[in-house]
C-alpha cells in the first residue's frame, strides 16, 4: 500500500493596514506601486506587469544583486474592486519561458474596518512547488510576512 504525500498546508495571512481598501487594491494592480513592496527579503522587483483584466497577465521579475532569480506569472481569475482579488499565481525562475512553473491560488481579500482595511491573504494549491523544491514552499509564509510589512509601509495614509 503507497500513501499519497501529505498535501501542503495553505498560507494565510491577515494584517489590519492604514489604508482605505481602494488604495490597497490598486497597490495589488498598479504596476508602480507593487515595485515598492512586492520583493520578499533581499530581492529586488525589477519589472511589474498588470493586464487588469479577468484572464489578464500579472507579471512580476525580481532580482537579487542584480542577478535575475525569477519571480511570478500569474492569471488575473477575479477582480472584485476594492473586495477581492484571485490569483493563478504561478512561481517562475529565471528562464521563465523554458524552466518549470508551478502553479498555486492566491485570494486577495479586503474589508474596511474603522483603521482602513483588514487583509486576508491565502495562498494555496502549494503541492507542486513543495513536491519539487520544499525549502523555496517553506519559505512562502515568511515571504508574504516580508512583503506585507512593506505593503503596509507603502500604502500607509
Amino acid at each position: 500500500m503507497t500513501s499519497s504525500p501529505t498535501p501542503f498546508p495553505a498560507v494565510r495571512r491577515e494584517r489590519t493596514l492604514s489604508a482605505p481598501p481602494a488604495t490597497v487594491y490598486r497597490a495589488w494592480l498598479d504596476p508602480e506601486i507593487l515595485q515598492r513592496w512586492l520583493a520578499p527579503g533581499t530581492l529586488e522587483l525589477a519589472r511589474a506587469e498588470v493586464d487588469e483584466r479577468v484572464g489578464g497577465r500579472f507579471r512580476v521579475w525580481q532580482t537579487q544583486s542584480n542577478t535575475p532569480i525569477g519571480g511570478f506569472d500569474a492569471e488575473l481569475l477575479e477582480l472584485v474592486p476594492n473586495e477581492r482579488i484571485v490569483f493563478r499565481w504561478g512561481f517562475v525562475g529565471p528562464d521563465r519561458d523554458a524552466g518549470p512553473r508551478f502553479d498555486s491560488l492566491l485570494t486577495v481579500t479586503l474589508h474596511p474596518v474603522p483603521e482602513g482595511t483588514r487583509l486576508i491573504i491565502v495562498h494555496e494549491r502549494l503541492d507542486a512547488l513543495a513536491a519539487a523544491m520544499p525549502d523555496v514552499a517553506k519559505q512562502i509564509g515568511g515571504g508574504w510576512d516580508s512583503v506585507l510589512d512593506q505593503l503596509a509601509v507603502a500604502v500607509k495614509a
